[in-house]
């Protein structure tokens, strides 16, 4: 690679995502190879990455995933590529456990510079003190530029240059409020349905963003050896996807496999033939209840396919299939009807459940994220295992098991685990 950088942001909001996905599709514009990257569990946000790179975007997590896991896929996805564009999580040292699992921490594992993205608005010389404790917070993650955004005036950008001179830090241009810089939000998460005018945005980028030199700052330095991934698995695994309900899945889960086929629940009744395991990733299925209801021969064959002791992986959304009903305030839907609960998406009952969990099976640890406002209608169910936080507090988010199906509320990585220790134990 010829340049790779972590786009980050002092907290949520300041326009991280709109300026990582802008500087990727006018890389992608000019003719170069890139890859996009995405700190923590978002399986959002690599949506937006993917459509302007035409590649898939990685997840980079310290907690789902070792050190040694995390620099092998930078490695591996990276090693090709002209850019590396890194987009970071909520604020640069906001992890799990202080600055464990951040932005930063990231930056520091792969080596790579750090250009922060600041929200301007209603500040002047007042960011010398912000830019300055971020600067000087961790010696062992190099901020190396500043991108300003929602600029009101030649006058402030005047004043904004003149902080980054004084701290000497490279100034990297600054974006003006413009709608075309705004992304809408949805119902989790922000709005990977349809397209903004990418055009405007990276026209925006190309005219008030030093681009080469944020590149000249940023060029990369040889790649390590960091390792070897795991052997590819070659049983055949069948994955549920389709752009809504069935959609939030990590890249790697796939491309661990050698043989991987898809089918979506909502159209096509899917061939169980030579399948090993089924895996029915997370979405929102709770919009899409009356489409996935009136597929019956679809459902039929998941629950036969279930009952028969195949393999079934059931993350969120999956497990919600896999249940007896769905209840919105529109009505009861029916479906697939392995496990024996009911789920309620009704707005009354929604409630946010969101954070890392862990917990153990089969002397194995697990790990993966939980983000869902749905829940169980009545009790909860009894767990097959105690599942814990990233602190280590018990959490109410239930482990099922039937025969040879795994299901939870937790979006499980497993780039890195051994599948067979869920089936086995």
């Amino acid at each position: 690679m010829k340049s790779s950088f972590l786009i980050a942001a002092p907290m949520s909001g300041s326009g991280k995502t709109t300026v990582a996905r802008g500087l990727m599709a006018l890389f992608a514009q000019r003719g170069q190879c890139v890859q996009p990257f995405k700190c923590g569990p978002d399986y959002i946000d690599t949506k937006f990455h993917e459509a302007v790179c035409g590649r898939p975007s990685i997840n980079l997590d310290t907690f789902m995933a070792s050190p040694a896991h995390v620099r092998a896929l930078f490695s591996r996805y990276g090693g090709g590529a002209d850019v590396c564009v890194v987009e970071g999580m909520m604020g640069l040292f906001d992890g799990y456990d202080r600055d464990r699992g951040s932005s930063a921490e990231i930056a520091r594992l792969l080596g790579i510079p750090v250009v922060l993205v600041v929200d301007a608005r209603s500040s002047a010389y007042s960011m010398a003190a912000l830019l300055s404790g971020f600067i000087g917070f961790r010696k062992d993650v190099r901020i190396s530029g500043v991108i300003f955004n929602k600029v009101g005036s030649a006058r402030h950008v005047a004043m904004l240059r003149q902080v980054c001179a004084d701290l000497g830090v490279a100034f990297l241009g600054c974006l003006p409020k413009n709608a075309a810089l705004e992304q809408g939000s949805r119902y989790l998460g922000l709005d990977f349905s349809k397209e903004s005018d990418l055009g405007e945005l990276v026209r925006l980028i190309e005219s008030h963003v030093d681009v080469d030199r944020l590149c000249s700052l940023c060029a990369a330095q040889p790649l390590e050896s960091a390792g070897e991934m795991s052997p590819p698995d070659e049983r055949h695994l069948l994955v549920a996807r389709n752009d809504e309900s069935f959609s939030f899945l990590y890249h790697e889960h796939v491309a661990r496999f050698r043989h991987v086929s898809f089918f979506n629940p909502e159209k096509d009744v899917p061939s169980f033939d030579g399948v090993d395991v089924l895996y029915l990733p997370g979405g929102y299925p709770e919009r899409h209840v009356e489409t996935l209801s009136r597929a019956v021969a679809i459902r039929e064959a998941v629950r036969d396919f279930a009952g028969r002791g195949g393999h079934v992986l059931a993350e969120c959304g999956g497990m919600m299939y896999l249940c007896e009903q769905i209840l919105t305030d529109e009505g009861a839907f029916p479906m697939c009807g392995v496990l024996p609960y009911t789920i309620s998406a009704r707005k009354a009952d929604r409630r946010l459940s969101l954070g890392y969990r862990r917990f153990d099976i089969g002397g194995h640890q697990f790990r993966g994220h939980e983000f869902h406002y749905t829940q169980f209608a009545g009790h909860v169910p009894p767990s097959a295992a105690q599942v814990y936080d990233a602190h280590g507090e018990p959490v109410a988010a239930p482990l099922l098991r039937y025969k040879n199906v795994f299901a939870s509320y937790t979006h499980l990585y497993w780039g890195e685990a051994d599948l067979n220790v869920l089936f086995e134990s």
